[in-house]
This record gives C-alpha cells, sequence and structure tokens, in this order.
C-alpha cells in the first residue's frame, strides 16, 4: 500500500529547478532543443514560476484558479526541448486545499500551452466558518485512528467534486501515524489515511493467512557469493573519507557499499558519494524518527554474514538497494534523489517488534524494514525490488501525489488514482532490477519473486490476472474505479509491459511472459527504454493526485509526443498499449472524480 498524500498541508516556499529531462544516452529522446542545466539560476525559476502563476489566473476558464487562490510553487521543469513546466499546490483563503494541485505548461517563449488539473471544479467551499471547534475536530480525529491527535488545522477538501470546508489533523495512533479529515460542518470523518507506506496491504495479509501460506525468502547466499575486493579509502588527508566496503547481504550476496570512513578504524553505514544515504538499526522500536535508529558502525567496513544471525545482514540488502535505487533515478533521468533535491535516501531496519511489513513512511522520510512477524512473514523484506517499489512511492510523493479514493476501516485502499501509484511503484521496482542486473536476483519483470509464495511471485506486469492472491486484473472496467489499489494496478502495469515488450509469448532473460490483449490485437513493444522514459515524463508533468487510467493514458501520449513526436511509432503503440488493456477515449466516463 502506500500513504496517501492528502495528509500532506505543507505549501513549498522555496523553488527548485529540476530540469528532469532525459540523462545520458539510455533514451532516444529527439534532439528538439539544448538541454537545460539542472542548476539554473534563482533568477529564471522565478520568471518561469512567476509566468506559469500569472497564465493560471489568465486562464482561469481552463485551471480553475479563482478569487481568493494562491498558489504555491513544488517544482519547476525545464525539458530539453524547452518547455516549462510549474507544479502547483493551492490556498483558498489561506486554507490549503486537499485535491488543488496543479501543473500549468509553458512553452520556451513563457507562453501558456495548457494544464494539468486535479480539481474539475472551482475550489471555494458554499460555507467558510466551521460550526465545529478544533477541539472538537481533534476528538473526533482521535477517535477515528485510535490515537493521540495533533493541532486541527482548516483545510479545504476539493476530492471528491464538491470543496468542503474541513478540519485536518495528524493523530499518532498504536499502529503508527495517520492523517484524519473531518468536516469542519458536520463532524463526519471524511478520510483516515496512515502515514506508512505498505508494501504488504491487511487485505492480502488476511489471504496469506486464510491460505495457510507464508513469505519465507531463500537467504544464506552471502557467503557463497563471488568475493568481492577488499575495504579501501580514498586517499584523504582528514576524516570523514569515502570508503569502499562490502556488504553480505541476504537475498543479492556480496555487494560493494560505499561507506564513510571516520576514524583509522572506524566505518559508518553511510554513503557521501549519494547524499548522505544511510541506513540505521531501529532496534525493535516503532518510531517515525530516523534520530533515534542506531548508527551501524564497523571497525572492518564489513557488513553482516549473509544470514538473520548478523543485525548487519538486512543492513547490507536495505543499503545496497536504497543506492541502487537512486542510481537508476539519477542515470536513467538526471533525478537527483527521491525529491530530485539532493537530499539523502533513509533507511531503518529491525523495525519493531515482530513486523511483518517494509514501508515508505513520509513522516520519517525514509525506509523502515521489519524483521518479520515469525507467522506470515518469516524474514525482513529487503528484497530489491521491495526497495525500487517503495521508494518509487517517494518519488510519486515528490510529484504527482497520486491519491486512493477511499480508505476502509483497516486501511485498505480504493480507487484508480491509488492503484496507478502502485503501478507506477512496481513498473519503476522492476526498472531498478534491470539497472542492477544483480546475477543473484535476476532482473524481470515480476514483483517479489523471491518472497518464496507458492505463486512465485507476487505481481507480474505481463500477465496481471495470474496473481490470485491479490486478484489484480488485467483490463480496465468501470469497477476498477473502486477496486483495492493492488488489484486495479494491473490495468497500467499491463499497459506499461504491452508498451515496452508486446503482446504474446516471449521469453526475456530467464523468464518467459506471455501477454494477452483486451481485443485480441497484436502489440509490438517499443522497448523498455523508451517506454519506461514515457512513463516518467507522464508522471512527472503531466499526472496530478487524481489521475486515473483515462487520465494516464493521456498523460503518456502527451509525453510520448514530447519525446518522439506525434506521428512517431512510439505515440501510436502507446495509444495501442492502452486499447489493449480497455483503455480508449471512447470509453472514457463521464464522471471521474
Amino acid at each position: 500500500m502506500r500513504s496517501a498524500h492528502i495528509r500532506s498541508v505543507a505549501v513549498a516556499v522555496a523553488v527548485t529547478t529540476a530540469a528532469t529531462g532525459l540523462a545520458g544516452t539510455a533514451f532516444a529522446g529527439p534532439a528538439t532543443g539544448e538541454r537545460q542545466s539542472a542548476t539554473a539560476s534563482a533568477t529564471t525559476a522565478a520568471q518561469v514560476v512567476a509566468a506559469a502563476r500569472a497564465a493560471a489566473f489568465a486562464h482561469a476558464a481552463a485551471t480553475g484558479v479563482g478569487a481568493g487562490d494562491e498558489l504555491q510553487p513544488q517544482d519547476v521543469m525545464i525539458d530539453p526541448e524547452g518547455a516549462r513546466h510549474v507544479r502547483f499546490v493551492r490556498t483558498h483563503l489561506g486554507m490549503p486545499v486537499l485535491g488543488g494541485d496543479l501543473v500549468v505548461h509553458l512553452s520556451h517563449r513563457l507562453a501558456y500551452t495548457g494544464v494539468t488539473r486535479a480539481a474539475d471544479h472551482t475550489v471555494g467551499p458554499a460555507a467558510t466558518e466551521a460550526r465545529l471547534t478544533a477541539r472538537q475536530a481533534e476528538e473526533k480525529a482521535a477517535a477515528a485512528a485510535d490515537g493521540d491527535a495533533g493541532t486541527a488545522q482548516l483545510v479545504v477538501d476539493a476530492r471528491d467534486g464538491a470543496a468542503a470546508l474541513a478540519y485536518q489533523v495528524a493523530v499518532d495512533g498504536s499502529n503508527g501515524s495517520s492523517t484524519v479529515v473531518v468536516d469542519a460542518l458536520t463532524g463526519e470523518v471524511r478520510s483516515n489515511t496512515p502515514d506508512s507506506d505498505e508494501f504488504l496491504s491487511p487485505r492480502l495479509l488476511d489471504t496469506l493467512r486464510s491460505h495457510g501460506e507464508t513469505l519465507d525468502p531463500a537467504t544464506g547466499i552471502g557467503a557463497q557469493a563471488r568475493a568481492l575486493a577488499g575495504a579501501s579509502v580514498s586517499a584523504a588527508a582528514h576524516y570523514p573519507a569515502t570508503a569502499h566496503g562490502s556488504g553480505r547481504s541476504l537475498f543479492v550476496g556480496k555487494v560493494p557499499l560505499t561507506t564513510t570512513q571516520t576514524a583509522r578504524k572506524s566505518f559508518l553505514l553511510k554513503d557521501p558519494t549519494r547524499y548522505g544515504t544511510e541506513t540505521r538499526d531501529a532496534k525493535g522500536k516503532e518510531t517515525e524518527s530516523f534520530g533515534q535508529g542506531v548508527k551501524f558502525t564497523s571497525t572492518t567496513d564489513s557488513w553482516g554474514n549473509g544470514t538473520t544471525t548478523s543485525r548487519g545482514s538486512a543492513a547490507a540488502d536495505a543499503q545496497y538497494g536504497i543506492t541502487e535505487t537512486l542510481d537508476f533515478y539519477k542515470k536513467t533521468f538526471g533525478r537527483k534523489g527521491i525529491a530530485n533535491n539532493s537530499k539523502p535516501a533513509r533507511a531503518m531496519v529491525h523495525w519493531g517488534n515482530k513486523v511483518g511489513n517494509a514501508f515508505w513512511d513520509s513522516v520519517c522520510g525514509c525506509m523502515l524494514y521489519g524483521d518479520g512477524d515469525g507467522a506470515e512473514i518469516k524474514k525482513p523484506l529487503v528484497v530489491l525490488d521491495v526497495t525500487g517499489h517503495e521508494l518509487t512511492h517517494g518519488v510519486v510523493d515528490a510529484t504527482a501525489k497520486l491519491e486512493p479514493t477511499r480508505v476502509d476501516n483497516d486501511g485498505n485502499q480504493f480507487g484508480e488514482p491509488g492503484a496507478l501509484n502502485e503501478s507506477l511503484a512496481d513498473i519503476f521496482g522492476s526498472g531498478v532490477e534491470f539497472f542492477a542486473n544483480n546475477q543473484k536476483n535476476p532482473p524481470n519483470y515480476l514483483l517479489g519473486e523471491k518472497l518464496g509464495l507458492r505463486q512465485k511471485f507476487l505481481r507480474r506486469l505481463d500477465h496481471p490476472s495470474l496473481d490470485r492472491l491479490e486478484g489484480t486484473v488485467d483490463y480496465w472496467s468501470p469497477e476498477v474505479a473502486d477496486a483495492e489499489v493492488h488489484a486495479g494496478s494491473g490495468v497500467s502495469s499491463h499497459a506499461f509491459y504491452l508498451l515496452a515488450e508486446g503482446s504474446g509469448r516471449k521469453t526475456i532473460g530467464a523468464t518467459t511472459y506471455d501477454s494477452p490483449t483486451y481485443d485480441g490485437s497484436t502489440v509490438t513493444g517499443i522497448g523498455r527504454a523508451k517506454a519506461t522514459a514515457i512513463f516518467y515524463r507522464a508522471l512527472t508533468r503531466y499526472m496530478v493526485s487524481s489521475t486515473d487510467f483515462h487520465d494516464a493514458r493521456i498523460a503518456t501520449l502527451k509525453a510520448a509526443e514530447d519525446l518522439y513526436g506525434a506521428s512517431g511509432v512510439e505515440y501510436r503503440t502507446v495509444d495501442q498499449a492502452w486499447a489493449a488493456v480497455n483503455v480508449t477515449e471512447a470509453d472514457t466516463p463521464a464522471a471521474r472524480h
């Protein structure tokens, strides 16, 4: 599962100019302009923001921006061909607007070219005076989430087709923190969403129990892996210094780890070459404060022994998986860190007491890994594609902020935007595997293939309905609008696979695939590199918190046009891939939000 982004009411006051166009030569995008520097001057960024803000108000009929609204920039993107995109969050009469996000698109001359918006209506609520007091809202939130409530803040809830005055309350509960939105007029709890992003949903855990099945990944391969060079230290006169050690991981053998040497025989599991990315030991605490984690240190720059008898083994997996994910995003897209702000990614292993899950936690801004509950989950879920999946939720959190449409009392999430988020995490999590190309974890279009499940995987992109545990679907239908997010994720995951590899039977690496189509059509793929480029550009430029599968089709078509032109085979194949999963312009629902 993913954390619902409705919890965040903070607005950015600093503008980062992110030239997150294609980097390197991995993707063959059209050379339609000179690539802009990722360190564009603050003046240039300010000019782009000012032009986008002015355009949003000037084109109010299209953007939905009106009286009482203010736009706060979250990101400025300058494409290689010169187009500009500014992602905004909105306040109304000084109140944060949930579901009010939008992206304004400009030409290289800063002329307005379009908008992608979450709210398909004005965001001004009919009533602007609350009937509930903040204290009453806090009490309702505390009861709903079974915890201690923080301070209630007035917001405008524009997520569900009509704007309503509401309170948003952070609650620290026995099962972790959550965010509760309470109607300021009626006292109704409009949403109650966990802040943690669990890899295994409550529904899946119930299914595992009912099937009598456990997740018991094979471990102990670290000592059998090929040897690496011993620890080395860069020539530096003073500490701290960059060092090069190794880890004996649980799942991918012996891996190289860049660390920090703090003294002659003292090393810290912190990578100074990747923004200070670090893994710590939670020591069984359920904390969302990275500062409470205990630092991993070593006198030899060697971490773990390949089994769970060493606390450092899971840390080696976590640190390796996180750095591979960071490298995938940087070397493929030029993305500098999860939020593209050159800040570290962080992790805590051994989190909680008998916790059978892994999480992306936006409060902590880090990955949290439990050791397993000893029943359904036998080992820590520090597997490479789990890390790539969960950190991608962090990327989505920093860009489109895709949200579920509802959450039930057990924490299961539903709706197409949430399903699209899960799908993107699977798509890019698989991409991390292909990027790492680790012989101990061969890359494929399967997710969770190392978890020890009887069906040999958790989800798969080529034929999603082969997943019997979560009931993942191959094709869109109206019922998908309220499907559990992991089940619904199959629609866009399937479209991505068809775009990349095409339909029918084929063997890629050591895995055999046989991807069907809704209409019996044959789709010829354009290659994983181009398909990944299209989906990443669609996410960062053309998706917002409410994007559903039909919106995603439009977003990927726009991205394909940006990269390869509207008359190219890439654009046509995007359209064919979505049609092959029953997402077409003709079947777009009249009311989607």
